[in-house]
C-alpha cells in the first residue's frame, strides 16, 4: 500500500513539474533586455483566446503557449511590435487586444456599456418618478369630505352602539350605501 501511494505521489510530482515547466516564460530568452521587456509587455496586452479574460502571459492554455511561441519567433526574426500586433489582429480580429482601436466595428465594445447604463438609469428614474407621482395624487374635495365623515364616524363609534343615534337599521343602510359607492 505504501509503495502504491509513494508511486502515485512521485508520478504526480513529476507531472506537475513538467506542466509547470511548460508554462513558464523562462524559456523565452532574448539577447537584449529591451526585447525581453517588449516581449513581456506585448504578451500582457494580448488576450488569450481560450480564457478570454486572461492575458497570454498568465494563461496556461495550449493556444496561449502556441501564440507566445509565435510572438517570440516573430520578435526574434526582427519584426516590430506593430507588425506582430497587425499579424494577430488580421488573424484573430480586434478581440485579441485588451484595448481595441476605436473604429465602427468596435463601437459596441467601447460604447455598449455606457449605453446600457444610460438606458437602465432612464428606466429606474421613470419608474421612481411614476411611483412618486402616484403617491402624491391629491384627493378630490368630495373624496376628502367622505373620508373625513368616515373617519369621524369611526372615531365616535363605540362597540355595540350606533353612531347615528338611531336604531341599527340606519347604520346598516349607511354601510350599504358606502359599499355601493365603491
Amino acid at each position: 500500500m505504501k509503495t502504491l501511494l509513494f508511486s502515485a505521489l512521485l508520478l504526480a510530482g513529476i507531472l506537475s513539474g513538467t506542466l509547470a515547466q511548460a508554462f513558464t516564460l523562462e524559456e523565452f530568452t532574448f539577447d537584449d533586455q529591451a526585447k525581453q521587456r517588449e516581449f513581456r509587455d506585448l504578451i500582457e496586452e494580448i488576450r488569450c483566446l481560450v480564457c478570454q479574460n486572461e492575458s497570454l502571459a498568465g494563461s496556461q492554455a495550449d493556444l496561449a503557449q502556441d501564440l507566445r511561441m509565435e510572438i517570440y519567433k516573430m520578435l526574434q526574426s526582427g519584426q516590430t511590435r506593430e507588425e506582430v500586433v497587425e499579424f494577430l489582429v488580421s488573424r484573430y480580429g480586434d478581440f485579441v487586444l485588451y484595448e481595441p482601436p476605436l473604429r465602427p466595428s468596435t463601437y459596441l465594445i467601447w460604447f455598449g456599456p455606457a449605453v446600457l447604463v444610460a438606458i437602465g438609469s432612464l428606466i429606474l428614474f421613470s419608474t421612481v418618478r411614476g411611483k412618486r407621482k402616484a403617491q402624491e395624487q391629491d384627493l378630490s374635495d368630495d373624496d376628502r369630505h367622505r373620508l373625513d365623515a368616515l373617519l369621524s364616524s369611526d372615531d365616535s363609534a363605540q362597540p355595540g352602539t350606533n353612531p347615528g343615534g338611531g336604531d341599527d337599521k340606519g347604520h346598516q343602510s349607511s354601510n350599504a350605501d358606502s359599499r355601493e359607492r365603491r
